[in-house]
């Protein structure tokens, strides 16, 4: 599949609009997620645009680096979580700048192994992920209703081994079913916004299970 780069595009213009009138009081307000203020996932995205960044930086030089040293995500996001709005709004703007400049130099996007051995397309869609999953998180008005179909029946492939053996999803707004078995029905969003552990939008249909834990990331999806 090609890498959703007009994707991440649009999702990165989003949160830098979702954040702009934020001010400091409303950054150390708790987000959607447990233990996390607004800052704390503020943090997150844009070190983990640098870090991405910073991986293709070096693997167009035919060199191959960490995403993050051991430890070293969560020191930056306790580090950085309690920055004043402007500081978050820069360091968006910065580090999500970077990220979309050094996939603009990827000349092949074709090629199964770039530079240094990295594979450089599965972090294209788990960005993709990331900052629209966490824009829900953020709680300044995004919801699930706002992903597109494309992005939901995305994120329905990628977590669908969390549900277990037995169940299927189908989605009522597009032609899609997922799995065999027991049925949980509901528009595409919402089954994926469930399936991501964030809250529908709609109320699904069915007896919803007790999901498994998130899978690891493919190599290409």
């Amino acid at each position: 599949m090609e890498p959703p780069l007009t994707g991440v595009v649009a999702a990165h213009r989003r949160l830098v609009e979702v954040i702009a009138d934020l001010d400091d009081a409303g950054v150390l307000e708790p987000s959607l997620l447990p233990g996390w203020t607004r800052g704390h996932v503020l943090a997150h995205l844009a070190d983990a645009a640098r870090a991405r960044a910073r991986v293709v930086e070096h693997a167009l030089r035919g060199e191959v680096v960490a995403l993050w040293e051991p430890g070293e995500r969560d020191a930056v996001i306790e580090a950085t979580a309690s920055r004043s709005a402007d500081e978050h709004r820069a360091a968006t703007a910065e580090h999500g700048g970077r990220l979309e400049e050094v996939w603009a130099g990827v000349g092949d996007w074709d090629a199964p192994v770039l530079g240094g051995g990295v594979d450089l397309v599965p972090a294209v869609f788990t960005r993709w992920r990331e900052v629209w999953i966490h824009l829900v998180d953020l709680d300044l008005g995004v919801r699930p209703a706002e992903w597109g179909a494309e992005f939901a029946a995305h994120v329905v492939d990628v977590l669908l081994p969390r549900l277990p053996e037995g169940v299927a999803v189908r989605a009522v707004d597009v032609p899609r079913t997922w799995g065999s078995g027991t049925e949980v029905v509901g528009g595409v969003r919402d089954l994926a916004a469930w399936l991501a552990g964030r809250e529908p939008d709609t109320p699904l249909a069915g007896p919803l299970p007790e999901l498994g834990p998130w899978p690891a990331y493919p190599t290409r999806r």
